[in-house]
């Protein structure tokens, strides 16, 4: 049985990569690649893809939030989230979003060969190092208000400028904030933002 694939990842030479590398399985075919995350609905409900690799990091939507779109509207796509980011707080969010299987970049192609494989066949495949490493760095503190606020201020926007964008006070602002410092542990919104960012909880 030959396993459809769709492909979403921003970068063209890794996506090119990736797609050459799927062709040289011969139960694999390629029937789509996208370079958005906005653009991996429509290409799953056009080619009905058996799996979607999915890169996290994607303009338009990240693959994160890709998956949980998916798993509602195409819901016998099944999802394996293919990132440079081993990350806990990443995995943690893939599986809540629906995604059966978590692969890491930089892992053998024959690692990635199987996973696809067995994520087709209906079973969760992640890295059991990770996976250990997930249960011990439990769920993320931040609330989505929280995580909103610490995002949005990546480009250097001021407290005026996120709340004006978030349609929230500014003194609303600050305390999401402040809770944000409080429970990353850190000194400012910069620190608490590389925090969460680390632990993969943006």
């Amino acid at each position: 049985m030959t396993i459809r694939l769709l492909l979403a990842e921003d970068q063209e030479l890794v996506r090119t990569a990736l797609r050459a590398l799927l062709d040289l399985e011969d139960d694999f075919e390629v029937v789509a690649a996208v370079g958005r995350g906005d653009q991996v609905v429509e290409a799953a409900r056009e080619h009905r893809p058996d799996v979607a690799l999915l890169d996290i990091e994607m303009p338009g939507l990240d693959g994160l939030a890709a998956a949980a779109v998916l798993a509602q509207q195409a819901p016998d796509c099944r999802v394996v989230i293919l990132t440079t980011f081993g990350r806990a707080g990443y995995l943690r969010r893939a599986m809540e979003a629906g995604a059966l299987g978590f692969v890491v970049k930089d892992a053998p192609a024959e690692v990635l060969a199987d996973a696809i494989r067995r994520v087709a066949a209906g079973e969760r495949v992640v890295d059991p190092e990770l996976a250990a490493a997930t249960l011990a760095a439990g769920a993320s503190p931040l609330t989505a208000r929280e995580r909103d606020v610490l995002d949005a201020s990546r480009s250097g926007a001021g407290v005026a400028e996120i709340a004006a964008k978030l349609y929230l006070s500014e003194g609303t602002v600050r305390n999401y904030f402040s809770s944000a410092i409080a429970k990353t542990g850190t000194r400012n919104r910069t620190e608490a933002l590389r925090t969460a960012d680390e632990r993969g909880w943006l």
